[in-house]
């Protein structure tokens, strides 16, 4: 792998591998499939709200709304304004079930085996709601999670369709990096940290790492890709 701009780890204390998720282990995004699979088990009529659904979006697309109220209109849209967290759960493990079945990318596979045994422990920091991705992080061996926290405001079982802190992506995403690291008592220079992603807004995490990968990358990413150095690789290729 090619290095980025960040210097590399002398004999490095720690060793971290930090993965998105949707589009990079993933072959698709996860939200709006598991907003459906949750739709279609639990409560089918929620289905004629889709075109709720598809105005939102559209007050997305016009900048109307952020990206963290459209999560949120389209979570209490589909799952519901608050629900209990125990009735969710089996729908999270069945839809995790169903990504790690046929989802998945088998070179980003190979990719966290390969961390694994390196040496490497497993970040995986993602805009997806931690609702379902710690399951599917259970699954992958993942040793730590960072995803878009819901409310539980009243406490015990009950969640809230609004999320708790800001939505975990781009600069947001890596400020919540920035806390795990220190939680976790790992300093830049004792740390030598790999990086994978999809997506431009994911840049900040790319240009903290050691060695940056654009895994099957968007546009925007791609093009950005060489000037900093990151190698480019497409894992669209093996099933």
């Amino acid at each position: 792998m090619e290095t980025s701009s960040a210097p590399p780890a002398t004999d490095p204390v720690h060793r971290v591998a930090m993965y998105d998720m949707d589009r990079t282990i993933t072959r698709s995004g996860t939200y709006s499939g598991f907003l459906m699979h949750a739709a279609r088990r639990r409560q089918p009529w929620r289905l004629l709200l889709l075109p709720l659904v598809g105005l939102a979006g559209v007050g997305y697309a016009l900048r109307l709304i952020d990206r963290s109220r459209l999560k949120a209109i389209n979570l209490r849209l589909l799952v519901g304004k608050r629900f209990r967290r125990s009735e969710i759960a089996p729908l999270a493990e069945s839809y995790a079930d169903k990504v790690v079945a046929r989802g998945l990318h088998a070179a980003a596979l190979d990719q966290i085996a390969a961390d694994r045994a390196a040496g490497y422990r497993l970040l995986l920091a993602t805009a997806s709601f931690h609702l379902y991705v710690d399951a599917i992080a259970r699954r992958l061996g993942i040793d730590d999670v960072l995803a878009t926290r819901l409310d539980e405001a009243d406490g015990g079982d009950h969640v809230h369709a609004r999320l708790a802190g800001d939505n975990c992506y781009g600069e947001a995403k890596f400020a919540r990096i920035s806390d795990w690291l220190a939680a976790n008592e790992i300093t830049r220079d004792q740390a030598h940290i790999r990086a994978y992603s999809d997506h431009v807004s994911d840049h900040p995490m790319l240009h903290f790492a050691n060695e940056a990968v654009a895994t099957t990358p968007s546009r925007k990413l791609k093009k950005l890709a060489p000037a900093m150095g990151w190698q480019v690789v497409d894992w669209r290729g093996r099933r």
